[in-house]
């Protein structure tokens, strides 16, 4: 059977994304809201949207495509809201309380705020049960298991009604066998539990991750597994000829089964997807240095890619909970079209985190919203058309925005409702420039050697401005920017992490050996998957990187390393990487200090063929007179005064039209301000190149 589409769904909590791909080049956008009580809803909407547009039925879509792909929040707003399945943990005896100390640790900002609340445990303490058992460090046994206590903890289950179980003992990563035989006494009393076992989902040294992750797991587990059953159902009875692939947080796709099992990989799996987007846009034009930024109604979010790597984070604490398997690091703050503008005690202006959502929204939505938001402070500024937004279906009442601002912002400040309205655009800039520079300048990255990838509907009406104030001189905003991370995942390929720890000291007899024992036999269980999977050999690409530190350090960072042969001469190349890994991110090294290495990870890749680019007819380098939506008066100085501008109807625009800044693109689902001193140009592929040329 010869197939014609590729789809990707990438269900969000207010909007369910569609982009199909259409072989032969040409992709498309669809958008319904979501239907989080039955995501079957949401689908069966989008396709009927994708139905009637291209005139075909829905059964025969879905069997023309080559992969139907989902993207899901479901996880993260299972842990957000604290609606996870009722969790039950089974750890060594004292340490029950392990999650609950965390280490010690307290959010950065609040250290010393002795009423910040707790954490709310995910595993509440009447279901933490101990086991008498010790593995110690060589991997010997101390104390053998006792399975009475593992049975005790399982008839407290039943009576409790648990649906998910985590299992973690001390040092179970050098042997596992206490852990094995736990989950088959689960298993036998327990069948219809969830079962989540720290050294599979989590094989590697730092005993409170370890736990904290299957913690985590368990607890999302049954959500996944429902979603992933009723959604491969329904694409089943559809006539999908293949199964699902669902977007990981790692940046890959994975079958059900898989997720299902690995629940907390689906954490962020929206957003993870739109670095590989970003990369797929930029790679034409020798660029592999990209941050993506993609702001939406509540929430802004950035992902930096690093010579074609994204940053992937380990080891770190997602919704204050400790989450150690691989994710591409997205770096979230409270700054979308809805967040709220404020004024503190001190008289100054705030905006954010609080936002006003979906329902009633920012008041310009005339849903009832009266909080001053992004949104209305845009339109009072004339970056937004007030015949409204999505081609105008959506109106945009500009009453409602000034008098939002006017009462709650200009008034009490004794400003004009104008620089008002650009003092909220000014400082909701600022906070996603700082957020920029945490990804970036405090990872030891210089963001002008970057290029700006600006996706979501709001992102294009600040994106000139971040890129000025940060140094960017080159942005670039797909037409597809409000469904990016929908475009992501039909260009992503199938990604599994396997980890394993072996801790060494790199001296001069370390048996450096056993870490090439310890990749291959890695290596061994991806090849087997990947092939299981239908990939070739010429498909599949394998990464391996370490941990690793000073000896004495506390923490390791993560450090890339080829697939050469590792043995006591190529081991010097490891330890030079790892000097270098670490005069990146800190600026300094110490060559001549002992190194160690904690844990191993193997990246296994399947590569997935790619669709064909979107191409847009070509043009002159002027923009045809069609594409003109005449002026309009918008306000680009602190001053409040107003400028009259040109406006440009994206969807007649051509490949090669030049468009100087100050201007206005307006998409069907986004807005493209263009500051003076930049140039916009659309590119074959349906992508707008904006230069600062000042």
């Amino acid at each position: 059977m010869a197939y014609r589409y590729r789809l990707g769904v990438d269900a969000g909590g207010t909007f369910t994304d569609f982009v199909l791909s259409v072989r032969g080049g040409d992709v498309r956008l669809y958008k319904t809201p979501s239907t989080p009580q039955d995501p079957t809803l949401a689908l069966k909407a989008g396709l009927n949207l994708i139905s009637a547009d291209i005139g075909e039925p829905v059964p025969d879509i879905i069997a023309a495509c080559d992969l139907c792909i989902n993207g899901t929040t479901v996880g993260l707003n299972a842990l957000l809201q604290h609606k996870g399945a009722k969790t039950g943990l089974i750890c060594t005896a004292g340490h029950e309380d392990s999650i609950e100390i965390r280490l010690g640790h307290k959010e950065d900002g609040y250290r010393y705020d002795a009423e910040y609340p707790p954490a709310k445990m995910l595993a509440e303490r009447y279901l933490r049960v101990p086991v008498r058992e010790r593995i110690v460090i060589d991997g010997s046994i101390h104390t053998p298991m006792n399975e009475a206590d593992v049975r005790a903890a399982c008839e407290l289950f039943r009576r409790e009604k648990v649906e998910a179980v985590a299992i973690s003992f001390v040092w179970s990563v050098m042997n596992p066998v206490h852990e094995r035989r736990a989950a088959e006494i689960v298993a036998e009393m327990l069948p219809d539990v969830f079962l989540s076992v720290g050294s599979e989902v989590y094989p590697q040294v730092r005993e409170y991750t370890r736990t904290s992750t299957a913690v985590v797991n368990a607890y999302l587990g049954p959500i996944l597994e429902k979603y992933v059953r009723r959604i491969d159902g329904y694409f089943r009875e559809l006539g999908a000829q293949h199964p699902v692939r669902y977007f990981q947080s790692n940046g890959g796709l994975a079958e059900g089964q898989v997720l299902s099992a690995r629940a907390v990989y689906a954490i962020n799996s929206g957003p993870a997807s739109a670095p590989q987007a970003g990369l797929y846009l930029t790679e034409p034009m020798g660029q592999r240095n990209v941050i993506t930024v993609d702001m939406g109604g509540t929430s802004f979010d950035i992902t930096l890619t690093y010579q074609g790597a994204t940053n992937v984070t380990r080891n770190m604490d997602f919704l204050r909970y400790r989450i150690g398997v691989p994710m591409i690091q997205v770096e979230s703050l409270g700054a979308g079209g809805g967040s709220i503008a404020w004024i503190d005690d001190f008289g100054l202006l705030n905006v954010g985190p609080q936002s006003a959502g979906a329902v009633p929204g920012p008041a310009c939505y005339g849903k009832g919203g009266t909080a001053p938001t992004v949104s209305d402070a845009n339109i009072m500024l004339g970056y937004l058309s007030p015949d409204g937004l999505l081609g105008g279906t959506f109106g945009l009442d500009r009453k409602a925005a000034e008098k939002a601002i006017k009462d709650k912002i200009a008034t009490p400040l004794g400003l004009s409702v104008e620089r008002a309205a650009h003092g909220i655009f000014t400082i909701v800039n600022t906070n996603m420039v700082n957020g920029i520079r945490r990804v970036s300048v405090e990872k030891g990255f210089d963001p002008r050697d970057f290029v700006l990838v600006g996706a979501g509907g709001a992102t294009a009406a600040h994106i000139t401005s971040l890129a000025r104030e940060i140094g960017i001189k080159r942005v670039l905003i797909p037409k597809l920017a409000s469904g990016f991370c929908a475009f992501g995942q039909i260009i992503a390929d199938v990604k599994h992490n396997y980890l394993a720890t072996r801790p060494m000291r790199l001296e001069a007899d370390a048996p450096v050996e056993d870490i090439e024992a310890r990749f291959n036999k890695l290596e061994q269980h991806a090849r087997a998957q990947l092939h299981g999977d239908g990939f070739k050999d010429r498909d599949i690409k394998l990464i391996r990187s370490m941990d690793m530190r000073y000896a004495g350090q506390v923490h390791e960072c993560t450090v890339d390393i080829a697939t050469f042969k590792i043995d006591a001469k190529s081991i010097e190349k490891v330890k030079t990487a790892f000097h270098a890994k670490h005069q990146q991110l800190f600026t300094y090294s110490e060559p001549n200090s002992l190194v160690e290495i904690v844990n191993l990870e193997v990246q296994a890749v399947g590569k997935m063929p790619k669709p064909t680019p979107p191409a847009t007819p070509k043009g002159s380098r002027n923009p045809p007179a069609a594409a003109s939506r005449g002026t309009r008066k918008l306000v680009l100085e602190a001053s409040g005064r107003s400028t009259v501008t040109p406006i440009y109807d994206g969807s007649k625009l051509k490949a090669g039209n030049k468009i100087k800044g100050p201007a206005v693109i307006e998409e069907p689902t986004t807005t493209i301000l263009i500051t003076p001193g930049w140039v916009a140009e659309l590119d074959e592929h349906a992508t707008y190149i904006l230069n600062d040329v000042a």
